[in-house]
């Protein structure tokens, strides 16, 4: 059983919902964004994303483009990426790791590599937004030969005809994507969300798990509660974007974990 199988099951037995909370990785420099990563499992972060520093992130909105410039700025890399889930995984065996991000610096890389690279730096997941499922033997199938979950995006426009596509090799959970459009940008609505988390589940035994849009505890809660859980990443990177201390950002973060907690 993978850490995010174990760490659903664990809150399944709970009957409580995952909190799930995105970084990117060296925002804005690596000793600050450990800092966070590190205290998040204690701010109630059941499984943290881990965002990969690219050039040209075609799906995220000002706020992560940001993240990843300043990240890009202060030196990361993949391998530095990769050496920040070394560390972490020092004194966290238990809490998952997925790595969010686009295809080109894996590829560059080397898919093999680069599986090898990120199973030994103890990362769980990857969600690689510009791999549609026609390109699985490229990087999905060979993951989930290494033993990492491959975490697929189902959105609104993902249709019935679409759907079992998209769900052919993904483990681990799905990410359904509230809104239309790129992170950080229209508010998620519970009402809107919970009829398709309910059209995806009848299709899959995986969680869904609900992001985009999500600012507040108040909208943690909401949309927990019609899905398995709620992902928050524009709302927390704000708060590093404004300087706000690492103790600050965590407060935050706490805040919105006990929102998708209480749902």
């Amino acid at each position: 059983m993978s850490r995010i199988d174990a760490t659903f099951a664990a809150l399944q037995a709970e009957d409580k919902k995952a909190f799930v909370a995105y970084i990117m990785a060296g925002d804005p420099d690596v000793a600050t964004s450990l800092e966070v990563m590190k205290g998040m499992p204690s701010a109630g972060v059941d499984i943290i994303e881990l965002g990969l520093p690219f050039t040209d992130p075609m799906a995220d909105g000002p706020t992560i483009q940001l993240a990843g410039q300043r990240a890009l700025e202060s030196g990361m890399t993949l391998n530095k990426t990769l050496a920040m889930a070394t560390e972490f995984r020092k004194t966290n065996e238990t809490t998952p790791i997925v790595l969010m991000g686009y295809y080109n610096p894996i590829y560059s890389h080397g898919v093999e590599a680069f599986l090898k690279d990120a199973k030994a730096a103890g990362i769980d997941g990857l969600i690689v937004v510009d791999l549609p499922p026609e390109e699985d033997v490229e990087l999905c199938i060979p993951a989930q030969a290494a033993g990492l979950n491959f975490i697929r995006l189902a959105t609104p426009t993902t249709d019935d005809a679409r759907l079992p596509k998209v769900l052919q090799n993904t483990s681990g959970f799905v990410y359904y994507v509230s809104i239309t459009g790129i992170t950080g940008s229209a508010e998620a609505q519970a009402e809107d969300v919970a009829p398709e988390v309910a059209r995806i589940k009848s299709k899959t035994d995986l969680p869904i798990i609900v992001g985009f849009g999500i600012k507040t505890p108040a909208q943690s809660e909401a949309i927990a509660s019609v899905a398995d859980g709620a992902v928050v990443g524009s709302a927390i990177v704000d708060r590093i974007a404004n300087g706000d201390t690492p103790a600050d950002v965590l407060a935050f973060v706490k805040s919105l974990a006990d929102g998708a907690h209480r749902a």
